[in-house]
């Protein structure tokens, strides 16, 4: 069986030009503990200005501003950008990872958040590197769905059977592979957390992904199965909870 080809080649700029809304409403956020390790050992991250790359919708960059920090949440997709709820210290920038815009030594993090698989690797990480400063941070998040879940490997089959595909967790390695290639070493840091989801919010969670249909029979009975899991699993407040595993790689640019 003949391999998939990386996801930058799957035209990563348009691919989610029909997902943006349900992207933005069900799509699972990140946990404190992520922002947490983003700005460890920043003083004061209001002084800071911080370059999301691939923010999509902005979930990261908002949670990256109310820190305090300027940023520059930089997304090609058009429709993207025009779901993303506005936040004063988030300015939104029309262009890609591999070529940013941004100025040299201009930034004192660079984010990717769940965005890093989509990008070409080398290219990216170079741009990333010519628009910190010294000293600075990459920070490479990737939010994973947990296996070890009962409820996420059952949502996970309702999704595998409409989307006909494997659902491989392939944004981990490719940020591993990425880093060993450019010689970086990062400080890794793991956190589990949970995403509630009504009845309603299950089938959106599915949707959002690029590779699920959003209407015919598959997706018809992918909303059958989602909905006799929720029978199943919710909680007495009505909620499912799908089991995650957020990764942050940190590579720090010490003083040139």
């Amino acid at each position: 069986m003949a391999s998939d080809p990386p996801c930058f080649e799957l035209q990563p700029t348009t691919r989610f030009d029909d997902r943006a809304s349900d992207y933005a409403r069900y799509r699972p956020s990140y946990p404190p503990e992520v922002i947490d390790a983003v700005f460890a050992g920043w003083t004061d991250p209001a002084r800071l200005i911080v370059a999301d790359v691939g923010a999509g919708t902005g979930i990261s960059s908002r949670l990256l501003a109310e820190r305090g920090p300027r940023v520059l949440a930089v997304e090609p997709n058009a429709a993207m950008r025009d779901a993303a709820e506005p936040h004063p210290r988030v300015t939104f920038i029309d262009a890609s990872a591999e070529a940013t815009g941004l100025e040299s030594a201009s930034v004192d993090i660079v984010v990717c958040a769940q965005a890093f698989h989509w990008f070409r690797p080398q290219e990216a990480l170079a741009e990333f590197f010519r628009v910190l400063r010294s000293p600075g941070r990459l920070a490479l998040i990737v939010n994973e769905r947990d296996a070890r879940d009962p409820v996420m490997r059952e949502y996970n089959e309702a999704v595998r059977r409409a989307s006909d595909r494997e659902l491989s967790e392939e944004m981990r390695p490719s940020v591993e592979r990425a880093l060993a290639g450019a010689g970086l070493s990062a400080t890794l840091r793991e956190f589990a957390h949970f995403q509630p989801l009504s009845r309603e919010s299950l089938p959106g969670r599915a949707r959002s992904a690029s590779y699920v249909p959003k209407e015919g029979p598959r997706h018809d009975q992918m909303v059958l199965d989602l909905d006799a899991l929720w029978a199943r699993r919710h909680d007495d407040s009505g909620l499912v909870h799908l089991g995650y595993r957020a990764s942050v790689f940190l590579v720090d640019r010490s003083f040139a």
